[in-house]
């Protein structure tokens, strides 16, 4: 667990997941993997048409369709690799080591699956290249990625800024300790300012719950500033990092209270439709 790994498609999300990427590997001093998954579902590594033959079907034609596809397949695999020596000359000169490429055929999850002992952080962008969604919006392969992959993953913007402000939405829970002393423990949020919010009553238990967070990420060396508002999650949430031009945004992936939820409740998923900024998800 030891990568800093970057999901890369012809999208127009990859070039700013090409320099979070960088950003990340350079935070975290840890190595770059670059991986491109080409989609076995539309380039079939070979063509079974054996139960294609009916009606008007002819054995040439059929073998003719079988060297098509393998074609196909041939220039998808060579514009991947040429995207992913495009990507490492980007983040090379983003400040990244030089970074691994690899290349997989199959599913995205699958993939993933199969590398995710060696990946520390994950990035993903919001769209892929086949979605017809916005740049806003969130891409088919999200939700399953994010249910699957059990690391911490790097959603991110459509364009790259720099991030200087980080946001952890905490909510005082264990849960939300967890994610934390994570942050706290990780090397991620080094010369950043962090804004450790907390949506909810200003009650005692609420302000101590603060404080105490608030001293994890201080022991840890972090700038750190808190506060706690009233109101509704989501739109305090998002209202907080417009008004203090937030850059990241720190939240959990799993879990029961609303601040917590990710595509079994609403917080979350309105959050990452809603908000142009890039979201950790912690767990």
């Amino acid at each position: 667990m030891t990568h800093v790994m970057a999901c890369i498609d012809n999208s127009q999300s990859s070039l700013a997941v090409c320099d979070y990427a960088a950003w990340a590997s350079r935070q975290l001093n840890a190595p770059l993997t670059l991986l491109h998954v080409l989609d076995e579902e539309k380039y079939p590594a070979s063509a079974d048409l054996s139960g294609n033959i009916g009606l008007g079907s002819r054995e040439h034609l059929l073998e003719e369709l079988a060297t098509l596809d393998a074609q196909r397949a041939r220039l998808a695999r060579e514009q991947g690799e040429h995207m992913l020596e495009k990507a490492r000359e980007r983040t090379v000169i983003s400040g990244a080591a030089f970074p691994e490429l690899k290349q997989r055929h199959g599913h995205l999850v699958e993939s993933l699956s199969d590398l995710q002992e060696d990946i520390r952080l994950l990035l993903i962008g919001r769209v892929g290249e086949d979605s017809s969604r916005s740049a806003h919006s969130l891409g088919s392969q999200i939700e399953a990625v994010v249910r699957t992959i059990h690391r911490p993953i790097l959603i991110t913007a459509s364009s790259y800024k720099k991030p200087e402000k980080v946001m952890i939405a905490f909510d005082g829970s264990a849960t939300g300790y967890k994610i934390v002393q994570m942050f706290a423990e990780s090397t991620l949020g080094k010369n950043l300012l962090i804004h450790l919010v907390m949506v909810g009553a200003k009650s005692q238990g609420n302000l101590a719950h603060l404080v105490t967070a608030r001293g994890i990420l201080g022991a840890a060396g972090l700038s750190v500033e808190s506060i706690t508002r009233e109101g509704e999650v989501e739109f305090e949430l998002c209202s907080y990092q417009v008004e203090q031009g937030i850059d990241l945004l720190v939240m959990g992936a799993y879990g029961h209270s609303r601040i917590r939820q990710f595509l079994v409740g609403s917080t979350t998923t309105t959050i990452l439709r809603t908000s142009a900024l890039p979201v950790l998800l912690l767990r």
